[in-house]
Protein backbone atom coordinates (compact mmCIF):
# COMPACT_ATOMS: atom_id res chain seq x y z
CA UNK A 1 0.00 0.00 0.00
CA UNK A 2 1.79 3.48 -1.14
CA UNK A 3 1.45 6.44 1.03
CA UNK A 4 1.53 9.85 -0.31
CA UNK A 5 1.71 12.00 2.36
CA UNK A 6 5.19 10.83 4.02
CA UNK A 7 7.89 13.13 3.78
CA UNK A 8 11.36 12.83 2.72
CA UNK A 9 12.82 13.06 6.25
CA UNK A 10 10.06 9.96 7.10
CA UNK A 11 11.22 8.08 4.40
CA UNK A 12 15.09 8.47 5.90
CA UNK A 13 13.88 7.53 9.67
CA UNK A 14 11.85 4.70 7.62
CA UNK A 15 15.33 3.30 6.16
CA UNK A 16 16.99 3.09 9.28
CA UNK A 17 15.93 -0.36 10.41
CA UNK A 18 16.05 -1.46 7.23
CA UNK A 19 19.81 -0.87 6.90
CA UNK A 20 20.95 -1.39 10.90
CA UNK A 21 19.33 -4.83 9.97
CA UNK A 22 21.39 -5.15 6.75
CA UNK A 23 24.50 -3.77 8.12
CA UNK A 24 24.09 -5.82 11.19
CA UNK A 25 24.00 -9.01 9.81
CA UNK A 26 26.68 -9.17 7.53
CA UNK A 27 29.33 -7.60 10.19
CA UNK A 28 27.64 -10.01 12.62
CA UNK A 29 27.15 -13.21 10.90
CA UNK A 30 28.56 -13.09 7.97
CA UNK A 31 31.80 -11.33 8.81
CA UNK A 32 32.18 -12.48 12.50
CA UNK A 33 31.52 -15.58 12.59
CA UNK A 34 33.76 -16.89 10.26
CA UNK A 35 36.08 -14.47 11.54
CA UNK A 36 35.41 -16.82 14.99
CA UNK A 37 35.82 -19.96 13.26
CA UNK A 38 39.15 -19.23 11.67
CA UNK A 39 40.65 -17.70 15.21
CA UNK A 40 40.01 -21.59 16.55
CA UNK A 41 37.91 -20.05 19.30
CA UNK A 42 35.83 -22.70 19.61
CA UNK A 43 32.27 -23.72 19.27
CA UNK A 44 31.89 -21.10 22.43
CA UNK A 45 33.24 -18.97 20.14
CA UNK A 46 30.09 -18.81 17.83
CA UNK A 47 28.60 -17.14 20.93
CA UNK A 48 30.01 -13.83 20.28
CA UNK A 49 28.25 -13.66 16.76
CA UNK A 50 25.29 -14.77 18.63
CA UNK A 51 25.72 -11.95 21.31
CA UNK A 52 25.81 -9.57 18.86
CA UNK A 53 22.59 -10.37 16.83
CA UNK A 54 20.88 -10.89 19.62
CA UNK A 55 21.62 -7.35 20.95
CA UNK A 56 20.68 -6.00 17.85
CA UNK A 57 17.59 -7.91 17.46
CA UNK A 58 16.35 -6.32 21.11
CA UNK A 59 16.93 -3.08 20.15
CA UNK A 60 14.78 -3.53 16.75
CA UNK A 61 12.36 -4.84 18.79
CA UNK A 62 12.34 -2.09 21.68
CA UNK A 63 12.26 0.70 18.79
CA UNK A 64 9.04 -1.63 17.42
CA UNK A 65 7.31 -0.89 20.48
CA UNK A 66 7.29 2.51 20.45
CA UNK A 67 4.70 4.90 18.78
CA UNK A 68 5.75 7.84 16.52
CA UNK A 69 5.12 8.52 12.96
CA UNK A 70 2.87 5.29 11.82
CA UNK A 71 4.71 4.57 8.16
CA UNK A 72 7.97 4.95 10.70
CA UNK A 73 6.67 2.78 13.08
CA UNK A 74 5.68 -0.12 10.14
CA UNK A 75 8.94 -0.03 9.13
CA UNK A 76 10.03 -0.80 12.53
CA UNK A 77 7.88 -3.37 12.64
CA UNK A 78 8.83 -4.72 9.25
CA UNK A 79 12.27 -5.63 10.49
CA UNK A 80 11.33 -7.31 13.44
CA UNK A 81 9.19 -9.55 11.70
CA UNK A 82 13.00 -10.40 9.44
CA UNK A 83 14.36 -10.59 12.88
CA UNK A 84 11.96 -13.39 13.87
CA UNK A 85 13.26 -15.24 10.78
CA UNK A 86 16.37 -14.68 11.72
CA UNK A 87 16.12 -15.90 15.14
CA UNK A 88 13.98 -18.88 14.01
CA UNK A 89 16.93 -19.73 11.94
CA UNK A 90 19.47 -19.66 14.89
CA UNK A 91 16.58 -21.76 17.23
CA UNK A 92 17.27 -24.82 14.08
CA UNK A 93 21.08 -24.41 14.24
CA UNK A 94 21.30 -24.65 17.87
CA UNK A 95 18.95 -27.57 17.58
CA UNK A 96 21.17 -29.37 15.11
CA UNK A 97 24.31 -28.02 17.05
CA UNK A 98 22.54 -30.03 20.19
CA UNK A 99 21.91 -33.54 17.99
CA UNK A 100 25.45 -33.32 16.75
CA UNK A 101 27.22 -33.26 20.50
CA UNK A 102 24.51 -36.26 21.44
CA UNK A 103 25.93 -38.05 18.03
CA UNK A 104 29.54 -37.38 19.29
CA UNK A 105 28.91 -38.56 22.51
CA UNK A 106 28.17 -41.97 21.32
CA UNK A 107 31.79 -42.06 19.77
CA UNK A 108 34.59 -43.97 21.05
CA UNK A 109 37.26 -42.93 18.76
CA UNK A 110 38.02 -39.24 19.73
CA UNK A 111 39.49 -38.76 16.26
CA UNK A 112 36.16 -40.11 14.95
CA UNK A 113 34.64 -37.71 17.35
CA UNK A 114 36.36 -34.88 16.33
CA UNK A 115 35.90 -35.00 12.53
CA UNK A 116 32.14 -35.92 12.93
CA UNK A 117 31.61 -32.80 15.49
CA UNK A 118 33.29 -30.99 12.96
CA UNK A 119 31.02 -31.78 9.63
CA UNK A 120 27.90 -31.72 11.67
CA UNK A 121 28.76 -28.54 13.23
CA UNK A 122 29.49 -26.91 10.03
CA UNK A 123 26.79 -28.05 8.08
CA UNK A 124 24.32 -27.25 11.66
CA UNK A 125 25.23 -23.63 10.94
CA UNK A 126 23.63 -23.22 7.20
CA UNK A 127 20.15 -22.90 8.23
CA UNK A 128 21.38 -19.78 10.18
CA UNK A 129 23.42 -18.65 7.16
CA UNK A 130 20.18 -19.25 4.68
CA UNK A 131 17.71 -17.07 6.64
CA UNK A 132 20.91 -14.73 6.68
CA UNK A 133 20.76 -14.31 3.28
CA UNK A 134 17.26 -14.72 2.50
CA UNK A 135 16.17 -11.92 5.17
CA UNK A 136 19.00 -9.23 3.98
CA UNK A 137 17.23 -10.10 0.56
CA UNK A 138 14.13 -8.75 2.27
CA UNK A 139 15.42 -6.04 3.58
CA UNK A 140 16.60 -5.01 0.68
CA UNK A 141 13.31 -4.74 -0.46
CA UNK A 142 11.90 -3.18 2.40
CA UNK A 143 14.63 -0.90 1.94
CA UNK A 144 13.03 0.39 -1.92
CA UNK A 145 9.78 0.25 -0.39
CA UNK A 146 10.77 3.33 1.72
CA UNK A 147 11.56 4.96 -0.99
CA UNK A 148 8.56 4.39 -2.93
CA UNK A 149 6.49 5.20 0.61
CA UNK A 150 5.03 1.78 0.50
CA UNK A 151 4.16 -0.43 3.30
CA UNK A 152 3.55 -4.13 3.34
CA UNK A 153 -0.64 -4.29 3.08
CA UNK A 154 -0.47 -7.64 5.49
CA UNK A 155 1.18 -5.17 8.25
CA UNK A 156 -1.15 -2.60 7.06
CA UNK A 157 -4.49 -4.46 7.68
CA UNK A 158 -2.92 -5.29 10.95
CA UNK A 159 -1.93 -1.87 11.60
CA UNK A 160 -4.49 -0.04 9.92
CA UNK A 161 -3.02 3.93 9.21
CA UNK A 162 -4.78 6.73 11.26
CA UNK A 163 -6.98 8.70 9.88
Amino acid sequence: MQYANVTRDEVKQAQFPHNLYIGGVFAFNLLMTPAVLGMKIGMIGLLIPLFFTGAMIAYIYLRSQKTTNWFVDMHWKLAFSRARLLLLGYAISGTLIFIAWLITLTMNDHNMRHILWTALTRVAIVPTVILVLVTAVLEFGSFAQTAKREVPDKLAAKFPPPA
